[in-house]
């Protein structure tokens, strides 16, 4: 007990000397954890004996990560997001797999199952640093953050069939058959589980708890809940992380969401920095030194090849630009891999000079990829170029005052500009998607501009504390949920509209402080009743 103790102290000391320092150079806190994570092993050996008690500790930060990202997406914004989740994931895991099962063969020259193995690790990037990075710059519903998202949940999912494979490979008596049954039958009953609980019971047991007026007991039950949805999955032998995305998911269906949201997250980059020290223990300097020449080669190699091939298969279905920057966020290998290859080399799959070499040159990329993804933007704009017009726009100043912000420049959106145009009023429409911005500004609107008003820093740009009015008028559900929440941290008395689908949307923008409300349906029911009205009195 002491012993671990002293390392936590060790590891919390150097992490944060390293990050305080690192900070100033504005170097991700990401790469402050790794680098202590490998001071540690390197000098204080007795790290050894605590590295299994820290990487129990660190994989709740994974846990506590895929929650909050599950209350992204609920089940309907899961739907919403097949086409990324399931086509873009599917293409990306299966091809990337396939290229480097056969390099595996032809560089390596293994047996066919552990070139599969190597092949199915590779594919698999890292959720932990993309996904941490895209929620600190605010890009995660982004275009390319929604690309990425989309394809890091499948490879999550991925990881599943993965180990079971590994399993297979290392058993002899186990027919595929019966561990395909079992897995499909795990499956069923966990979602079921979780599914049921969530729909039927969670809400009800939240109010409940909630009556107490105690925010402790409250913030205890959503550590429980996280917990057993992670340990329910892993006991019917999935990971800890698809259970604890799952509670996400049914909670995010639930009006305790955004509470639940802000209660955990300290709990999550805190576990998260823990799971990056333990990176960091993985990386042995002394082969470090003996295999640097093939570690280098392996590691240019993959993320060239990995970045190439997405961008290859995304150009087809996205703007080539969004491609580009989803295959700069997911040119590395991710945190899965290290658990692939250490459940095939205790199978003797892989040999312990290989095993060594991969984990290093799965490590070093992981540590290259919040330097890309800071400076994603200019990376981009190597391959391909932002439109000149809307570049020299964006670098345009103007003193805004008194005028009106239209979000979403869709059929509503153009009516209400008809209007204010007509009525010589100020506005200006912020537009998120760039062909629409394109074709508006070729016909001479001035006053559209392609940002995205989820962001903060961009309602701050156009000067929101100072608008008359701000009017949210897009059909996605998620972006218009975060742009009210953005306008409210601004100042609650902001004169903000939108325009919402249902009444349970209703109930939802006004718990948040929304000043005016258009419920689309009841609106349409109204109209639908004067007018049924109007005939029966012109009949009489």
């Amino acid at each position: 007990m002491e012993n671990a103790l002293l390392v936590i102290i060790i590891t919390v000391s150097i992490s944060t000397i390293l990050n305080v320092i690192l900070k100033r150079f504005d170097i991700p806190t990401v790469i402050g954890y790794v680098f202590a994570g490998f001071a540690i092993s390197s000098i204080f050996h007795f790290a050894e004996d605590s590295r299994e008690m820290l990487s129990h500790l660190a994989e709740f930060g994974i846990v506590f990560l895929m929650f909050t990202i599950g209350l992204e997406f609920s089940v309907n914004n899961l739907k919403k997001m097949k086409k990324e989740v399931f086509l873009f994931g599917g293409m990306q895991v299966i091809f990337s797999g396939i290229l480097f099962t056969l390099l595996s063969l032809w560089i390596f020259d293994l047996e066919m199952k552990s070139a599969i193995v190597i092949g199915a690790a590779l594919a698999l990037s890292s959720t932990a640093i993309v996904l941490k990075i895209l929620n600190e710059n605010n890009q995660i519903h982004t275009g390319y953050g929604r690309v990425t998202l989309g394809i890091l949940l499948f490879q999550d999912l991925a990881v599943i069939p993965i180990l079971l494979m590994v399993s297979f490979f290392a058993s002899d008596s186990t027919s595929v058959s019966t561990l395909l049954l079992e897995t499909v039958a795990s499956a069923i009953v966990v979602f079921l589980i979780i599914f049921l609980i969530g729909k039927y019971f969670l809400e009800h047991l939240f109010g409940w708890i909630m009556s107490s007026g105690s925010e402790e007991i409250f913030l205890v039950s959503v550590l429980l809940g996280v917990m057993s949805a992670s340990y329910l999955a892993h006991v019917f032998g999935f990971t800890y992380s698809l259970g604890a995305f799952l509670a996400g998911m049914m909670i995010a269906d639930t009006k305790y969401r955004y509470r639940v949201e802000a209660d955990l997250i300290p709990f999550r980059d805190i576990l998260l920095g823990v799971f990056f020290v333990t990176i960091g223990m993985l990386i042995d300097w002394h082969s470090l030194l003996d295999y640097g020449h093939i570690i280098l080669f392996l590691l240019v190699s993959i993320m060239l090849l990995k970045g190439l091939l997405l961008f290859t298969l995304l150009k087809f279905f996205v703007q080539k630009r969004t491609a580009v920057k989803a295959s700069l966020a997911l040119f590395q290998v991710g945190e899965f891999s290290l658990a692939i290859f250490a459940l095939a080399s205790a199978n003797e799959l892989l040999s312990p000079k290989l095993n060594q070499i991969m984990i290093i040159t799965v490590v070093i990329s992981m540590i290259i990829t919040p330097f890309v993804l800071k400076n994603i933007k200019k990376l981009a704009d190597l391959f391909s170029k932002e439109p000149l017009v809307l570049r020299e726009r964006a670098l345009k100043v103007d003193n805004y005052q008194n005028h009106i912000i239209v979000c979403g420049y869709g059929p509503i959106g153009q009516k209400l500009v008809k209007t204010f145009r007509e009525r010589k009023l100020p506005y200006l429409i912020i537009e998120h998607d760039m062909k629409i911005v394109d074709a508006e500004i070729a016909k001479g609107e001035e006053a559209i501009y392609f940002a995205n008003a989820a962001q903060k820093m961009v309602l701050s740009h156009f000067n929101i504390n100072a608008c008359t009015a701000i009017i949210v008028t897009i059909e996605n559900a998620t972006q218009r949920q975060l742009i009210c929440e953005n306008i409210v941290s601004f100042d609650p008395n902001i004169n903000s509209i939108v325009k919402v689908n249902n009444s349970e949307e209703e109930a939802v923008f006004s718990d948040l402080g929304i000043k005016h409300i258009v419920n689309d349906r009841e609106m349409i029911a109204n109209t639908m009743v004067k007018e049924a009205l109007a005939c029966h009195l012109n009949l009489h």
